[in-house]
């Protein structure tokens, strides 16, 4: 069973903990369990209750295990929505045109049923939720280190989704700037990330992360290492959702055509 069964059906009772762990326990309607202290996310002691068919001589299963991979995979889904809660409301509060830039993502990631009613859960959960998006950030921060492409693929959604209007709102522009900087991402980086989305005139390179002035050589480089970035197969391999490998192989499909566009252009 994947980490969205296993959270959403109940036989985890916690997938992560903090302030992620609580957004998800709000938006299932019931506690979650602190990571390995075996506490509700109030802070009220709870235990392992076999079911009740299991009484007697006989032995009760022990609580199902999560593996590092679904833990990984539930991070990144809780903290994408979650941030994106916060980001719809940078700018004051929640219009409907982001409500619909929000629909339209969810499209993008091929999210349906009870995954998308769970990802609008988290994202309505999160919104108003006391947590900064800076908890999150760090939450994340912490589950991703050595998982650079992890951090990679949530900023490029960010942008993705602040840019879905035609531009970036300067106080979205801020929010994610300081998510960056909790991921290590430098100035640059993120500006580099945000012109993909920004309506940038030299738009295939733009896509591809690299000026017009750069050498034919740092363009071919840079276009390697997006295609295996991107790749379905690398991406899920880093431990983003399976249910996220539509968006992935969007942007892979993005990046191919950039290629082709500016392959072309140089006559390469």
């Amino acid at each position: 069973m994947s980490w969205f069964g296993k959270m959403v059906g109940g036989t985890v009772g916690l997938m992560i903990g903090g302030p992620l762990g609580a957004i998800a326990g709000g938006a299932i309607g019931h506690h979650l369990f602190d990571k390995g202290s075996g506490r509700a996310a109030s802070g009220r002691r709870v235990s392992y209750q076999p079911p009740p068919q299991w009484s007697g001589a006989q032995q009760a299963p022990p609580p199902p295990r999560r593996s590092e991979e679904e833990e990984r995979q539930a991070t990144f889904f809780l903290a994408l929505f979650s941030i994106l809660g916060k980001l719809a409301k940078a700018d004051g509060a929640v219009t409907r045109d982001e409500g619909d830039m929000l629909v339209q993502f969810l499209g993008e990631m091929d999210l349906s049923g009870k995954e998308r009613e769970f990802a609008i859960k988290v994202f309505n959960e999160a919104k108003n939720s006391r947590f900064t998006v800076e908890d999150f950030a760090r939450q994340f921060a912490d589950a991703t280190r050595g998982r650079q492409q992890l951090r990679t693929s949530l900023m490029d959604m960010l942008f993705r989704i602040a840019a879905a209007d035609g531009t970036v709102h300067p106080a979205e522009e801020a929010m994610i700037a300081s998510i960056g900087r909790t991921l290590g991402f430098s100035a640059l980086d993120v500006e580099q990330l945000k012109k993909r989305y920004a309506g940038d005139p030299d738009q295939a390179y733009a896509v591809l992360g690299v000026s017009p002035d750069a050498s034919d050589g740092e363009v071919r480089d840079t276009y390697r290492r997006l295609v295996q970035e991107y790749h379905p197969d690398t991406v899920i391999g880093q431990g983003m959702p399976e249910e996220f490998v539509q968006y992935a192989t969007k942007r892979f499909q993005e990046v191919q055509t950039a290629w082709e566009t500016v392959k072309k252009s140089r006559c390469l």
